[in-house]
């Protein structure tokens, strides 16, 4: 067993999210034998990811706050503190704040090839925002 060093707060590159958003690692792979990664990410109101699908999937799991998470078809799904969200392997999704802070636990098991592990893309339109009148394919 080993106490494994903290690491620094990342703030996240405005390539991948429009807001303010910061990442601690809670846990990384030890060995070549491990793929998860386990980060809380913490959201300032109103930012969001950009469009990106992960090799394997996702858990999302809400700490505080509400989280919204919105797919290509323009659903969008509340979740609150204590729920967990799962995005399926592939699926185009993105992660966003209402109007006060969010944090989340994200939990992603690293592709064959690393840098396939997480695909970003483009950012989201503004009309797949909670308040929106009706979402449209930004693509």
């Amino acid at each position: 067993m080993k106490i494994l060093p903290a690491v620094p707060t990342i703030k996240n590159p405005p390539e991948q999210f429009a807001g303010d958003v910061w990442l601690d690692f809670i846990s990384t792979p030890q060995g070549d034998a491990q793929r998860a990664t386990v980060a809380k990410v913490r959201f300032a109101p109103g930012a969001r990811t950009a469009w990106h699908s992960h090799a394997r999937g996702q858990f999302l799991h809400v700490t505080s706050g509400t989280a919204y998470f919105g797919d290509r078809d323009g659903n969008l799904i509340e979740v609150h503190a204590g729920q967990t969200l799962y995005t399926e392997p592939g699926e185009e999704h993105f992660h966003a704040a209402g109007d006060s802070f969010m944090e989340h636990i994200a939990v992603v098991e690293s592709a064959d090839e690393p840098a396939e592990s997480t695909v970003w893309k483009e950012h989201v339109a503004d009309s797949f925002l909670p308040g929106s009148a009706s979402p449209r394919d930004s693509r």
